[in-house]
């Protein structure tokens, strides 16, 4: 399913706040899209909600501030991923998204490294 106008213009919006961080780009993926820096996938966006990454390092980072995982559904079960709802005021300040999104790069660098 491809993702609607206003999911398009959402993630159109989280690359220009996130160009502090680098070349930021957004691919449509599953009906929203993947948040990518130097082809590693930190973020997406899934009806309109912006998610980060986050590992064992980060978590409790989201956790206490009360952020939810990203969990979907499939053949009715529920599945939940390593990223997290990104703080409200993330979406309004440049400086707030530069300090979560690279918290989530890093925690996607960790990721990749393992591999």
């Amino acid at each position: 399913m491809p993702a609607s106008k206003a999911e398009k213009e959402f993630a159109a919006y989280v690359v220009d706040l996130m160009r502090s961080v680098g070349p930021v780009s957004a691919r449509g993926m599953f009906g929203g899209h993947g948040i990518f820096l130097d082809g590693l996938m930190f973020g997406l966006i899934a009806n309109s909600v912006l998610y980060l990454k986050a590992d064992k390092e980060t978590e409790e980072d989201f956790r206490s501030q009360g952020l939810e995982a990203f969990t979907y559904n499939k053949k009715g079960k529920e599945y939940k991923m390593s990223y997290f709802q990104a703080p409200e005021e993330a979406l309004e300040d440049v400086e707030e998204m530069s300090f979560w999104a690279n918290k989530a790069y890093g925690a996607a660098l960790r990721a990749a490294s393992k591999k």
